[in-house]
């Protein structure tokens, strides 16, 4: 299971990002080998939020249109952060004080422990930081 987080959503939803080009090959890669694709909602709601305020409501919509096709189709699992995920996300938080990290970060750093994931698709090197590499 690889875990997706927002700057490859995005990166995938828009053709401006500088990482772009590499997501749309990786996300491609994932979708021939038929990899099972994980993410939160605290993801998605970043993601949306992102999209909306940084290029519009309709790569937002699209976006979530995304997500329900692939989730149907049972490519991707998306995991509600719950009181426990939550009080574990807190924790991480607090202990990676020297680290930027969002809150959102740390909710999908609790899930990947709990479900044993060992790849992210990302751009940034918050994952590696928990011994999770990344997809390239």
């Amino acid at each position: 299971m690889i875990f997706v987080d927002t700057g490859a959503w995005i990166a995938l939803s828009d053709r401006s990002d500088q990482h772009n080009i590499d997501a749309v090959k990786i996300y491609d890669l994932l979708k021939q080998q038929r990899a099972r694709l994980l993410t939160t909602d605290y993801v998605i709601d970043e993601t949306t939020t992102r999209l909306r305020y940084d290029l519009s409501h309709k790569a937002a919509i699209n976006f979530l249109d995304l997500m329900e096709r692939t989730e149907k189709t049972g490519v991707l699992s998306v995991v509600r952060i719950d009181e426990k995920f939550f009080q574990d996300a807190k924790a991480l938080f607090r202990k990676f004080d020297s680290a930027v990290l969002s809150f959102t970060d740390c909710t999908s750093f609790a899930v990947c422990r709990k479900y044993r994931v060992t790849e992210a698709f990302a751009f940034d090197q918050h994952f590696p930081m928990l011994g999770i590499s990344l997809v390239s």
